[in-house]
């Protein structure tokens, strides 16, 4: 079986990632996981005057933060995963790094 060469082209490639259709994508879908979020049991029961909040910025690529603008949102993360349980309500894979 001959084997095939593929040459990726990485200028492409970050002009794509940098582009406003990938922030526009990005940034619905971080607004869909803030929804999700502000929505969930334990952020209505605890965090009334807190906020979820959207970061939308750029590195080599677009990317967005959703944040739990709280003093109890690390709590609120680590006990019951609301930003995971968020992420995976809008489709995305969560995982541990590693």
């Amino acid at each position: 079986m001959a084997s095939a060469k593929v040459r990726l082209d990485h200028a492409g490639i970050a002009e794509v990632l940098r582009s406003g259709e990938v922030r526009a994508a990005l940034d619905d879908l971080a607004g869909t996981v803030a929804g999700n979020a502000s929505s969930s049991p334990e952020w209505q029961r605890y965090a009334a005057r807190g906020e979820v909040r959207v970061a939308s910025y750029t590195t080599d690529r677009a990317a967005a933060a959703v944040t739990l603008a709280h003093p109890g949102g690390l709590g609120m993360q680590a006990k019951h995963g609301t930003l995971t349980r968020a992420a995976g309500a809008a489709g995305l894979e969560v995982r541990e790094r590693g």
